[in-house]
């Protein structure tokens, strides 16, 4: 699959999508369009199991497309399309039952950080760079930036960081735990696809799609809440296939042959 703003490949179970807008990789309405349409083939993709999300070039994503705002200026419902469509984007991914890696091989800026934090799990090159610099312009982050960054660092770290527009090595994104792990640029990605297989190799995806939804929907909610939905994936499982198999494979000392049903 080969698309005018993204690569996508595939190496066994795990798809590769390369953003692939020059030379910032500037994420423009109609590339969050085309990423949202690749997403939602993947989603239902029984040959994925696994997604890697990095950019070509030196930019992992350098942000919106700052060129489309003009057009917006004095035309408040137009924005609000512009806020709505990257949310959406950043939503889905989130709220993909596949796990979801950002590989972040250089400048992640605005939206292309607002991207990253989209995904279950970040994992980022020591030359990257991350920071929301929207207030520089004026603006402010929109593609869920406010809300996600503040969950992972607080509301007082992620007010300084986007008041500040402070850029972060990827040692001090590290520190903070926007990101996962860092690594030298050369290993990149195949710590990400080691990563990936980690995440599904030998497993149940009816058991891994449920753990994905419970961790990130249920933290969304009350804990009550969230513990309800828990019980109620993990007693749904006790109908599967696959749970028969696991158990059975672990009482007689064997791998489990998981059909993924």
């Amino acid at each position: 699959m080969v698309d005018t703003f993204a690569n996508v490949s595939k190496e066994g179970a795990i798809t590769i999508i390369h953003l692939n807008h020059p030379p910032a990789n500037t994420l423009s309405s109609t590339s969050i369009e085309n990423l949202r349409l690749i997403l939602k083939e993947l989603a239902v993709d029984e040959q994925t199991n696994a997604i890697i999300i990095t950019g070509s070039g030196r930019f992992f994503a350098a942000g919106a497309d700052i060129k489309e705002f003009v057009s917006a200026f004095g035309q408040q419902e137009k924005a609000l399309k512009m806020a709505e469509s990257g949310q959406a984007l950043c939503d889905e991914i989130e709220a993909m039952k596949k796990p979801v890696i950002a590989a972040i091989n250089g400048p992640a800026l605005g939206g292309g950080l607002e991207l990253a934090l989209g995904c279950h799990f970040r994992i980022a090159s020591s030359n990257a760079i991350l920071g929301l610099p929207e207030l520089k312009l004026g603006l402010l982050p929109t593609f869920g930036g406010t809300q996600r960054l503040s969950r992972i660092t607080g509301q007082a770290k992620a007010l300084q960081l986007i008041l500040t527009s402070q850029q972060l090595s990827a040692d001090e994104a590290l520190q903070l735990g926007i990101i996962q792990l860092r690594t030298e640029p050369e290993e990149l990605l195949p710590i990400a696809k080691a990563i990936a297989n980690s995440f599904v190799e030998g497993k149940s995806m009816t058991s891994v799609s449920r753990t994905i939804e419970c961790v990130i929907q249920g933290g969304k909610d009350h804990l009550h809440n969230g513990l309800e939905l828990e019980r109620r994936r993990f007693a749904e499982l006790f109908l599967t296939e696959d749970a028969k198999e696991g158990v059975q494979a672990f009482i007689e000392k064997r791998q489990p042959d998981f059909k993924h049903s």
